[in-house]
């Protein structure tokens, strides 16, 4: 096949590009320029930024895609640009939705395909329910080819699944306690992306993927306590947790809050069996006890990774104090 990926290089693009390669896949990259992450050689590049119309025009020419994935699509008016480009020179287009997209909290668990898309809190997440309406509008009206793939929380070596990222680790290191919301038991569903990747190769030129929808997801459910506490034990240290409502928190730090009450304050946990039906065999194989010790692993090699956001640092202070007052 000849794959075309719209950006490849961020925590999930970079491995779906690896495992594309190693499965033979003629792959493309558009993107503006170099990278730091680590992409596989045979890649070709076509130097060009989606964002601006007559650069993406000139980079692409007139050539033709057997797939194209957009990995950087988070606007409607994104993806109008995209049914603009690629509608006759491509077999299949592929959006990179997200799972923050369903309903919010969930009437039921585990979520499936068919569970509603509500998110009344999250503009992100607003707007990728206003892009997969845009595809399917097409999908009705021209027979535009997307399939549309929802990645819940996804993370790599470079990614800490805990806001506020190394400065969590350097507190525990420091014996100092950390927040987390709500009394810690709201169960979460965290992604290693090359267990996502395979998933996602899967479904490239798969005729029964056309006009569907459907999440890549881990099946191993964690609390977010286990989850402060397996990261604690992948740094050698230990946590000292404080709970705190996600209302309280979002009061202190606007972003950390709309990213709970818009997403992890929630339990949500996932029903895999769609994509299992069209890419046999597959399932997550790495847990997060295994994908913890690759970040520490990571972040304890170079001392610069090691960047500790004073402010934030600050505003965990204040709600632990926070959290002592209300006990």
């Amino acid at each position: 096949m000849k794959v075309l990926f719209i950006g490849g290089t961020g925590v999930i693009s970079s491995a779906c590009s690896r495992v594309a390669v190693e499965a033979g896949i003629q792959l493309f990259h558009l993107r503006r320029g170099k990278t730091g992450r680590q992409v596989p050689l045979g890649i070709k590049v076509l130097a060009g930024d989606i964002r601006d119309p007559a650069s993406a025009r000139a980079a692409l020419g007139n050539q033709k895609f057997d797939v194209v994935a957009d990995f950087i699509a988070f606007l409607p008016e994104h993806i109008a640009f995209d049914l603009e480009l690629f509608r006759g020179r491509t077999g299949q287009f592929v959006f990179i939705s997200s799972a923050s997209a369903y309903q919010t909290p969930p009437l039921s668990l585990p979520v499936t395909e068919s569970t509603p898309l509500d998110n009344p809190i999250w503009e992100y997440s607003r707007n990728k329910i206003a892009c997969e309406e845009a595809l399917l509008a097409a999908f009705r009206r021209d027979k535009f080819p997307f399939t549309v793939v929802r990645p819940s929380h996804t993370y790599d070596r470079t990614l800490f699944p805990c806001h506020g990222g190394y400065t969590v680790v350097h507190r525990m290191r420091q014996g100092k306690p950390v927040v987390v919301h709500g009394d810690g038991s709201s169960l979460w569903t965290l992604t290693h992306h090359e267990d996502f990747a395979r998933a996602f190769v899967g479904l490239l030129g798969h005729a029964r993927a056309i006009g569907d929808f459907f999440h890549i997801t881990s099946d191993e459910w964690l609390s977010w306590d286990q989850i402060h506490l397996l990261l604690a034990k992948a740094a050698g240290t230990t946590a000292k947790i404080v709970h705190l409502p996600s209302e309280i928190i979002a009061k202190h730090d606007r972003e950390w809050g709309d990213s709970l009450l818009g997403d992890k304050t929630h339990s949500m946990i996932f029903d895999n069996s769609k994509v299992k039906r069209l890419v046999p065999g597959w399932e997550a194989r790495i847990p997060f006890s295994r994908g913890a010790e690759e970040i520490m692993t990571y972040y304890d090699a170079d001392p610069l990774r090691q960047v500790v956001d004073k402010t934030f640092d600050a505003t965990m202070d204040k709600l632990v104090e926070v959290a002592r007052r209300l006990e």
